[in-house]
């Protein structure tokens, strides 16, 4: 945007090429880079009083294996059989679903039966526990994986009291079936599962066992912190990511709903008398694997139960996979367990299998202050940008317009016969009162003083770009995180990205107050009229505002 030569801009041309001298630029330089520093400083200063750090305690309990085979004491020898399957239709509560029951041919009936539980995720028994399933049947037990009802679950909403009455359904047909021993029926629960069937257990006494495989034991909220952890460590990104851990997991979600995440099973637990087959896998990352044992044998105990068994699986990830398929040294322990009740259910040895690693306790997550809430964020990020293009709108409409009106004067005015004898013609000797100072006018009125608006712009851009960068870095590493993928060039090249555009937006912002003051010191309006006036402290207050949530998030943090 360019401006007119009037006196007044002369001035701050002058002012601005006094500190151009040697002597001038080496101050002017040690002042930028010093109000720089002072910046960032404040902006780590204020990231880090808004919200928590991320300090994980260190797991300090352990469970020792007494053996390193995972074979189970007392099981007897599994049979062979072959498999029969068939779909069966189950009536919940309004709804009804269907699944897969897989009997043993030929077995000796009734037999023990194994009602699956399902993890996160849709859970079609098309596709779920196919293997368990069939080597539980192959092995003398009759296996139901029931489709997971999701009308009442999504990422908002679920509820594991009611989705406990919903596979009670499936438990009672089980029951119902001539093949099936109607006292030897338990559950086999999954990783979110592992926060359904404590409740199942709790409310029918009747369950005959449970096998709870990856369990999280802790309440979700916790035991999403301590995967994304574990899932970052793995990335290997910078420590200042680790920040936004606590601040993401710990902040209500936008929208509201969410309610889960705090759920606590423990309570339940401490009801559950059934045995307890306990299941992890040495490589699972994701899953507090010494400290769910440990709880559950304490949990169990709280109710005098002492018949849990844990087993602990080499290299097995979530779900006991090893190089993603079901361990089969896990395939045979199962059903020999469920098999050898009550004789395996006290068995020794109690604890087998590889020895297992946790670095770090999962426990509450220290919860966000001022920006806690998820709607209040984004409303937060939306607006300011929002303000920053309506500004920017505003200013060019406002230009056009003025510059519409002044060619509408210039052509008036030259299209305007001279008046009278000649006597009313301009002196050639001084400027033209009418037209060259009402354009003169025009031209200063509509233009922000000399810099102002090419350093406005570039603080709008840089704070912009920084906040886009922000946004695909986190969604990248969560991507790299949840695939447990590793790329350098995106975690740590991209956060020297976000960082470095953070510091150019902190720039731009000490530029565009240095040339305000010296404009304001030359005695020049900075912007000019209302639009311009509104336009300037829209664009300061949304940068100001995008930069305080992008220090909330680290970009800014110096150790602080």
């Amino acid at each position: 945007m360019g401006v007119s030569d009037s006196g007044a801009l002369r001035r701050v041309r002058r002012a601005v090429r006094r500190s151009t001298t040697s002597t001038g630029r080496l101050s002017s330089a040690y002042r930028l880079v010093a109000s720089v520093a002072l910046g960032s400083v404040l902006l780590a200063i204020v990231g880090a009083a808004l919200g928590p750090s991320w300090s994980p305690a260190a797991m300090t309990e352990t469970i020792r294996v007494t053996s390193t085979s995972t074979a189970i004491g007392g099981a007897p020898e599994l049979g062979r059989y072959e498999v029969r399957t068939e779909v069966v239709e189950i009536a919940l509560d309004g709804v009804t679903v269907q699944g897969r029951l897989s009997v043993p041919v030929g077995a000796e009936e009734p037999v023990p039966g194994v009602v699956f539980v399902h993890g996160a995720g849709t859970g079609r028994f098309t596709k779920a526990f196919l293997a368990q399933a069939h080597a539980l049947a192959a092995s003398g037990v009759a296996a139901l994986v029931p489709d997971k009802r999701l009308d009442t679950y999504t990422a908002r909403h679920r509820e594991y009291v009611a989705m406990a009455d919903d596979y009670a359904r499936s438990v009672a047909l089980m029951r119902e079936r001539p093949e099936v021993d109607a006292a030897r029926v338990g559950v086999y629960a999954e990783s979110e599962g592992g926060w359904i069937a404590p409740v199942m257990a709790a409310q029918d006494p009747d369950l005959a066992f449970v096998v709870l495989v990856s369990a999280p034991v802790v309440p979700p909220r916790q035991q999403a912190a301590f995967a994304t952890d574990a899932y970052l460590r793995n990335t290997q990104v910078p420590h200042g990511v680790f920040r936004a851990i606590p601040r993401a997991v710990g902040m209500s979600m936008p929208g509201g709903g969410f309610e889960y995440v705090d759920f606590d099973v423990r309570p339940y637990q401490q009801r559950m008398r059934q045995p307890l087959l306990v299941v992890y896998g040495t490589g699972d990352v994701s899953m507090p694997i010494v400290q769910g044992a440990v709880q559950i044998r304490s949990d169990a105990a709280v109710a005098g139960n002492d018949a849990v068994t844990v087993r602990y699986y080499d290299g097995a990830s979530h779900g006991i996979r090893v190089d993603g398929e079901v361990s089969p040294a896990f395939l045979e322990d199962l059903p020999g367990w469920v098999l050898g009740l009550p004789a395996t259910a006290d068995a020794e040895p109690r604890a087998a299998g590889a020895q297992p690693t946790q670095p770090y306790l999962a426990a509450p997550v220290p919860e966000p202050g001022w920006l806690r809430d998820g709607t209040v964020m984004i409303a937060l990020v939306v607006i300011a940008l929002a303000a920053l293009v309506l500004a920017g709108l505003a200013v060019v409409a406002s230009h056009g317009a003025h510059g519409a009106a002044s060619l509408v004067r210039r052509t008036g005015r030259r299209a305007a016969p001279p008046a009278g004898d000649g006597r009313d013609a301009p002196d050639p000797g001084r400027e033209p009162e009418a037209a060259g100072d009402a354009v003169e006018a025009v031209g200063t009125r509509n233009r922000y003083a000399p810099g102002v608006a090419l350093r406005l712009v570039v603080l709008a851009v840089t704070t912009t770009l920084t906040v886009a960068a922000m946004a695909w870095y986190l969604l990248s590493v969560a991507r790299l995180a949840l695939d447990y993928e590793r790329n350098s060039w995106v975690v740590q090249g991209g956060w020297l990205v976000v960082r470095l555009l953070g510091v150019a937006a902190v720039v731009a912002a000490v530029a565009l107050a240095r040339r305000s003051t010296a404009v304001r010191e030359a005695d020049v309006p900075v912007a000019p009229g209302v639009v311009r006036g509104v336009a300037l402290w829209t664009v300061v207050v949304g940068c100001a505002v995008l930069l305080v949530v992008l220090a909330y998030w680290g970009v800014f943090q110096l150790g602080i």
